[in-house]
This record gives structure tokens, sequence and C-alpha cells, in this order.
């Protein structure tokens, strides 16, 4: 069984370290979290009972399972986010990366005053456990059927809507979206399959030819797709770790636009424009309801905050 001590021989850093970043107990840098959570995810560490041993009545639990496709970094700023606002209402926080679906949700309730859940699937298999639950949670992620459930979210499908047109008012026909991981696909994760409702819907309204890919974080989707469709004059990317690869490849004819946060777009070399993710807004929103809902304060129901767009090219 991997333990702690395993996880922080393989990070460089020490097993109390390790134990931080599981409960934000005490701030740890980007870099350092974001290397443990490497770690944790390459070992397949699990804490003992499915969350560490220092749970107490009182604390947020984090769902986040850590599986195929998942950007540890992109979910890390959420995270990030969850923990300080959970820190400024005295509340610990108890990040759980088990991958158990509904049982892990029954455990995790019985030991936390409330749940954000995260990387959450269309047909997710923890939904009927949430709903049925005493213990409060909100969703950072919205389900087929939101019904019982509180969710916030970015508008994804009127995000990605909002590149295309963007792309076509700049004139280009043949556009191509390189989206999220493989696996993130198959298992119908929300934010994903919407993007691509919305993508090829806009496509479809604007009149011009489109391609979805897959894209993983190594980003050599996108030379193949360039060599099988040299038509493609305009791409939409949603995969942060490709981006970089993705606007280095790119033909210099070629416009891109990402689904990404601000600063990210704003590293690319050229700079390209970008719908921003509010990762830090989403997961200061999530705790701020999630607080609503052990009150007894907040209805059921979703939220979407509204993409943005910033050009820059």
């Amino acid at each position: 069984m991997v333990t702690i001590a395993d996880v922080a021989r393989h990070a460089g850093v020490a097993p109390s370290t390790v134990s931080y970043v599981l409960t934000g107990k005490r701030a740890i840098s980007e870099e350092t979290a974001d290397r443990v959570w490497g770690s944790i995810r390459s070992l397949g560490y699990r804490p003992r009972g499915g969350m560490p041993s220092s749970a107490a009545v009182g604390a947020i639990g984090v769902l986040l399972p850590l599986r195929g496709g998942v950007n540890v970094a992109v979910a890390m700023r959420f995270v990030r986010a969850v923990v300080d606002t959970s820190r400024r209402r005295d509340r610990d926080v108890l990040v759980i990366t088990a991958d158990e679906g509904a049982d892990g949700v029954l455990r995790a309730a019985e030991s936390v005053a409330g749940l954000v859940v995260m990387d959450v699937e269309m047909d997710d298999p923890r939904v009927p456990a949430l709903r049925s639950s005493p213990t409060p949670s909100v969703l950072i992620g919205v389900p087929t059927d939101p019904s019982g459930l509180s969710c916030v979210d970015l508008g994804f499908s009127a995000a990605y809507a909002m590149c295309v047109d963007h792309l076509a008012d700049r004139g280009h026909l043949d556009i191509a979206l390189l989206g999220a991981p493989r696996a993130v696909y198959e298992r119908r994760t929300g934010y994903a399959e919407r993007g691509v409702a919305g993508f090829s819907a806009a496509a479809l309204r604007r009149g011009v030819n489109f391609v979805v890919r897959a894209c993983e974080s190594d980003g050599l989707a996108a030379k193949r797709l360039l060599a099988e469709h040299s038509e493609i004059t305009g791409i939409v990317v949603h995969n942060e770790a490709a981006l970089p690869a993705v606007v280095a490849g790119a033909r210099s004819s070629v416009d891109v636009v990402a689904v990404c946060p601000d600063e990210v777009a704003r590293r690319t070399e050229p700079k390209v424009s970008s719908v921003h993710v509010p990762a830090e807004d989403l997961g200061r929103r999530a705790v701020e309801l999630l607080a609503a809902r052990i009150d007894g304060a907040a209805p059921f129901g979703v939220e979407l905050s509204r993409p943005v767009l910033t050009g820059r090219s």
C-alpha cells in the first residue's frame, strides 16, 4: 500500500508537506503542490479510509478523483480557491482523490460538514448519493439532470460558441476544435461534452466547416490535424497543457483562440485571444454557496458564469 511517506519521497518533500497539501491546513507554494499532486497520481496513493485521518466535523471535503485526462495544474486552481475561501470561514479542507463513486461520497459525507464535487460527468454515478445524503454539497460542473443539486460552472457551451463567432467574424471558413484528452470524452465529462455541443451548433449556425478532435497534453493532435486538413485556418483550443505546443506548431496563417485562464493565454508566444476560465471565482462561489447550504439558506439550482472573450491577436 502506498503511504504518505512514499509520496513524500517521490515528490522530494517532507511527509508533513503532503499532509498539508491534502488538508489545506497550511499554505504550500503552487509549484510544490503541483509536484505533490503529480506524485499522488503517479503512485496511485489513496488516503486510508478514503480521506486523511485528521478529518473533523466542520471541515469541507473536496471530491477530486485523479483519473485519466485530469489536468492537475488546472484542478489545483479550483482547489486553492476552495481552500483560501474556506480558511477565511475557519473551516479545514480535506481533498479526497480516490475515485470510488457513490461509496466514496457516502463515506466522505459522514466526516465533513459539506462537499465540493469536481470532475463532474454528464451521467455522474455520484449524483444519486449526493441527492440522498443529508450532507450538503455543491458541484463545480453540471450533470445531465441537475435537479435536487447545487451547481456552479462556466457556461462552456456559450464559451465555445463565442470562440466560433470570433473566428467566423474574422473570415475563417474552415475551423477545428482541439479539446480535452480522449479519456475525458470517453467518460462524458460535463464541461467537455457541453463545449463540443456549443462549438458544433455555432459552426452550423455560422455556416463554417468544422472538425473536432480530442487532444492529449503533448499537442501532437494539432500537427496531425493540420497535416490532414491544410484548409483549416482557425483553431479553438481547450487544453491548457497542449496550448503552447499547438501555438508553436501552427502555421502563421492559423488563428488560435483558447478557452483557458487569461494568464495562460498571455504567456503564449504569440499571445492568443481567449475566453477566460474563472477557476478562482468558481471555487470561491462553490464555498460560499456550500456555506449557505450548510446553514439551510440556499435553494438548489445551477449558476453559470457568463463567458468573456478577450482579443489579443
